[in-house]
């Protein structure tokens, strides 16, 4: 029994040192270590040894499948290292090769501005009102003195769902609900997306107003134009001017059509500014008083002056975009330009 153990070890340590894979190392440990393996029907055979000798015997059994076991892990390892290294050489990086060019996004023009102003408001001391896209008639014509059949109407072309739901054509409808719910003095802005069926190289049926609204006892037109000149040298630059032309709004009087200096030319004059050195970018005036009642605001004691801006403009003049519905159709090449 013995010398066979011994045969048995020599044996298998030979086949182990002589394995070419995992596969071939995996058949030897079955052969002998397995439950029908050639060390098993050893101990099997132990009942035949001599009950004095059987302690011995089984040491040695146990002693040549630590050797057999042991030679098997280090195979393994022998192995492992191989394919370990076949892996890395596979996946090996050339340091020395270019890299790959990850390109950076930009906000879009629209998106930009309207941070742009909205941090210039903010730190002016409004507060930034949001209101429902889907509007009444009342909130975004009635409340702001424009009755049914009043001639104003006929300047929006709106999107009417129902005759009394459509989708709002201006963010004024924002300073409507916030009349009624706010007590003076208010301060506020009021962007977000409107809607009007038009369509052409300057006007969008999908486009971004912000508009703005103060009220309080003593506001003067004076004020606006103090308000408006700080909030247009900081989106322009400090040399911008603003000049008033008399206007007309249902909701303000009186109202004005707000110039600012041209910021390609400086007002010198360009094709931009059709060399008249201005450009039309908004409107303004001081709050109707028919529009203080009808949000349950005392006209006698209370003023106000409201201004509103198309954003898409201000970023078309901003970035030098001469077609405004570049900004709505997602063509890379266009966006790429905005970085």
């Amino acid at each position: 029994m013995e010398e066979k153990l011994n045969q048995i070890l020599t044996e298998s340590l030979k086949e182990i040192a002589n394995a070419n894979d995992k596969t071939s190392l995996t058949e030897i440990k079955v052969k002998v270590l397995g439950k029908q393996g050639e060390l098993t029907s050893i101990l099997r055979g132990m009942r035949d040894v001599a009950p004095e000798d059987r302690p011995k015997f089984g040491a040695l059994v146990n002693e040549a499948r630590e050797k057999i076991e042991s030679a098997i892990l280090e195979k393994e390892e022998v192995f492992n290292k191989i394919e370990l290294e076949k892996e890395l050489a596979k996946s090996a990086v050339d340091i020395t090769e270019p890299g790959i060019n990850h390109e950076k996004g930009a906000l879009h023009p629209t998106t930009r501005m309207f941070n742009k102003l909205i941090d210039i408001c903010v730190a002016m001391g409004f507060k930034v009102v949001e209101g429902p896209e889907i509007e009444t008639d009342y909130y975004n014509f009635e409340g702001l003195n424009i009755p049914k059949n009043h001639p104003s109407r006929d300047m929006q072309d709106t999107f009417f769902i129902t005759e009394n739901i459509l989708l709002r054509s201006q963010t004024s409808s924002v300073q409507v609900r916030a009349m009624e719910k706010l007590a003076p003095p208010i301060k506020i802005i009021s962007p977000g997306r409107v809607y009007r069926n038009d369509s052409d190289g300057t006007h969008s049926p999908v486009f971004h107003q912000l508009e703005g609204l103060v009220i309080d006892e003593n506001v003067s037109m004076a004020d606006l134009k103090a308000m408006l000149t700080s909030m247009m040298k900081k989106v322009f630059g400090e040399e911008t001017t603003i000049r008033f032309r008399p206007s007309f709004f249902p909701f303000t009087e009186p109202s004005v059509e707000v110039d600012v200096s041209c910021p390609t030319c400086h007002g010198k004059g360009c094709k931009v500014c059709k060399g008249t050195g201005f450009l039309e970018l908004l409107g303004a005036g001081v709050v109707n008083p028919k529009v203080l009642e009808m949000s349950g605001i005392d006209s006698k004691k209370y003023r106000g002056f409201a201004f509103g801006f198309g954003v898409d403009r201000f970023a078309m003049v901003y970035d030098g975009i001469t077609d405004l519905r570049n900004m709505f159709k997602n063509d890379v090449r266009f966006l790429k330009q905005m970085k």
